[in-house]
């Protein structure tokens, strides 16, 4: 089933606004020389091949650069960076080849046209013009990044990161994941304090060369027309310009200042002053809690609670093949993501080809916390694998991740899944522990008082990497250095947050990577609207945990129509009003007991219940399911089900990751 685009005079509008992600008057050039040269009338069936054989190149390209970004990434056998680097050019030469946007155009204008071909077209159209460079010196900067980036992903990978062990002297390899847990849970503040000191080493190891990066991003960007990289990248995924962007962060900024102020003023009341340290913060915000919650998310169980919460939605994979890579190892990269070397669309003749989806995470299954953390990965990569396995459009052009995909548009479906993590009405159906007792309701209290009152942290922390990336790009060319770089990442943190991060800005990974730069501002628009569509559903539906007409309206009204909506048009849809920071801010002003009351019947209620996916159930979600870790296959679905597979990872994990002493 395919849908045709039809806008409201709203979205209409906004899309008459849209900056073109290449100059309008090169195109023009562009389309005058290729039209004198050809002036023959296609017929529909003639477009139809056009559109067959663009289809067709596009998933090739596709599927040979995201299998070797796959494999680098994850340090498998004969992974190799330079066929990284040659694919993603063979790809965005592809995607920037100014004979393809003109052989569209030219399409375009034939008679007869289907709607399905119609809006093909427009999507061929809108994403070539993110990516066109007819200007030779651009070709050669972009050539140039993309080496520039491989070798220092390639870097960046084998950084022999960990910290110096202060009981004993040793130094201990761990990786950003694993250092940010050990902040979270150490109760000894030196371990603490190590574990913070080796993830600001990343800063001093990356920066001369992503300096170099940093650079050359603003010399294309420029040659193109933008402001700077930031502009660049803004305008290509949502469709609006930095200016207006920085509009919206600037008021979420000014309307959450005073209660991260306050925030901060009440931890050093009830913690003391050393709270407020970057390694201290975070163990003083969950050091107990995640003690007394770290029994109730065996990691061995993640991935079975994971696929019975969404089956409980009812979320449908539609035949999709997922790989789960979800315990850390040396040389792996050290970010959880998921993407899609075969994207999801439906060909012309009715067929859907479904997606085939790589899920990584950074377990370690044996350290405190790492449960809970693996659960929460799954809930948001496994909601991006769900949202782009439920792209129901006539191209893969619908479903490809990169610009003109919108990143809140993508990261507005996983943030909304994860944010089910923390519902009292969720951890009274799938927190338990090893011998199947439900959490208690004293230790959901204790997180709650011990969490809501700073919420506003995680917020401010999400609006950091975007006002830094802002700034970096912002940096005259002859004012960057390793210290100054280094110097404004502290500065960002100290008027944002209010003190410098546990999570140093320097070590956040996707300011290094082009698909990632300048992305960040995506987490927060979508979660501004996880609170705004959660707001929308508690009021239509009156409960959000095991409801499977949610599942029905995400599939519906944010799944189907992949990139051919704006992501601000297709929130109004849904919800029926403006996408507005009211119920974010809302929350987080919410007095802590009257949280408390509400949460205390939501979780009363889901004990009484249970799950409607019980443990020991076969989750269905129309999938495959392979768990691997590198090279190895743990298990696969395909043999004997999901339910056999998640046993055989059980005892896969309790081999390879024996309890701590």
């Amino acid at each position: 089933q395919t849908h045709h685009m039809a806008f409201t005079s709203a979205a209409s509008r906004h899309l008459r606004t849209l900056r073109p992600c290449v100059r309008s008057s090169d195109v023009k050039r562009l389309l005058t020389r290729h039209a004198a040269m050809s002036g023959a009338v296609a017929s529909p069936a003639s477009v139809q091949s056009f559109i067959d054989d663009m289809n067709r190149k596009y998933e090739q390209m596709h599927k040979s650069y995201e299998d070797n970004f796959w494999s680098t990434k994850m340090s498998l056998a004969g992974n190799s960076s330079e066929d990284l680097a040659r694919t993603k050019t063979e790809y965005e030469s592809f995607l920037g080849d100014p004979k393809q946007l003109a052989a569209v155009r030219e399409m375009m204008q034939q008679p007869d046209l289907s709607d399905d071909q119609v809006k093909t077209l427009k999507i061929f159209e809108r994403t070539f013009q993110c990516y066109i460079i007819e200007d030779a010196a651009a070709v050669a900067l972009k050539e140039k990044l993309n080496t520039l980036e491989a070798e220092l992903a390639e870097a960046r990978n084998k950084l022999n990161l960990g910290y110096t062990d202060p009981q004993d002297g040793a130094f201990k390899k761990a990786s950003s994941v694993q250092l940010r847990n050990t902040m979270r849970v150490a109760p000894d503040e030196a371990t603490r304090r190590a574990c913070y000191e080796g993830a600001r080493a990343i800063g001093p190891f990356v920066a001369e060369k992503f300096i170099e990066i940093v650079k050359v991003r603003n010399r294309l960007a420029r040659a193109l027309g933008y402001i700077d990289f930031y502009d660049y990248k803004v305008t290509g995924a949502e469709g609006f310009g930095k200016v207006r962007l920085f509009e919206i962060m600037d008021d979420l900024e000014a309307k959450t200042r005073p209660i991260m102020e306050a925030a901060r003023t009440a931890l050093m009341a009830d913690k003391g002053p050393d709270a407020l340290q970057p390694w201290n913060q975070s163990f003083a915000l969950a050091g107990e809690t995640e003690k007394a919650l770290d029994p109730y998310f065996p990691f061995e169980d993640a991935v079975d609670v994971w696929a019975r919460t969404f089956a409980a939605l009812g979320i449908d994979y539609k035949g999709a093949t997922m790989t789960l890579d979800l315990c850390d190892r040396d040389l792996k990269y050290s970010n959880g993501f998921c993407h899609w070397p075969q994207v999801a669309w439906i060909k012309p003749s009715g067929e859907r080809v479904p997606s085939r989806a790589n899920f990584t995470s950074l377990a370690t299954p044996n350290q405190m916390g790492s449960g809970r953390t693996a659960l929460v990965t799954l809930l948001h990569e496994g909601g991006h694998a769900a949202h782009f396995a439920n792209i129901e459009q006539p191209s893969p052009f619908f479903g490809q991740e990169r610009a003109p995909f919108s990143v809140a548009t993508a990261e507005n479906q996983s943030m909304y899944l994860d944010s089910y993590s923390n519902d009292a009405a969720w951890l009274g159906r799938y927190a338990r522990d090893k011998h199947g007792n439900v959490v208690p309701w004293s230790v959901v209290e204790q997180r709650i008082k011990a969490a809501h009152p700073y919420e506003v942290f995680q917020l401010r922390a999400m609006l950091a990497v975007p006002y830094f990336e802002k700034a970096l790009y912002e940096m005259p060319e002859e004012q960057l250095s390793v210290d100054s770089v280094l110097a404004l990442a502290d500065r960002i943190e100290s008027e944002i947050q209010g003190g410098l991060s546990p999570r140093p800005l320097m070590s956040v990974p996707h300011i290094l990577a082009d698909e990632s730069s300048c992305y960040y501002h995506g987490y927060v628009l979508a979660e501004m609207s996880v609170h705004h569509t959660r707001s929308y559903f508690k009021t239509k539906y009156g409960y959000l945990v095991d409801n499977k007409a949610i599942g029905k309206d995400l599939q519906e009204s944010y799944w189907k129509p992949g990139n051919s909506e704006m992501f601000l048009d297709m929130v109004e849809k849904l919800t029926g009003r403006p996408l507005s920071a009211d119920a974010w801010v809302a929350e987080l002003k919410e007095p802590t007991e009257k949280l408390l009351e509400s949460e205390r019947a939501d979780y009363e209620a889901a004990v009484k219940a249970g799950p409607a996916v019980p443990p020991g159930t076969e989750p269905d979600l129309g999938m495959r399911v392979i768990l691997a870790h590198g090279d190895e296959v743990i298990a696969d679905s395909a043999d004997k089900g999901l339910a056999a597979a998640c046993e055989t990872f059980k005892g896969w994990v309790a081999k390879a990751f024996p309890p701590k002493e």
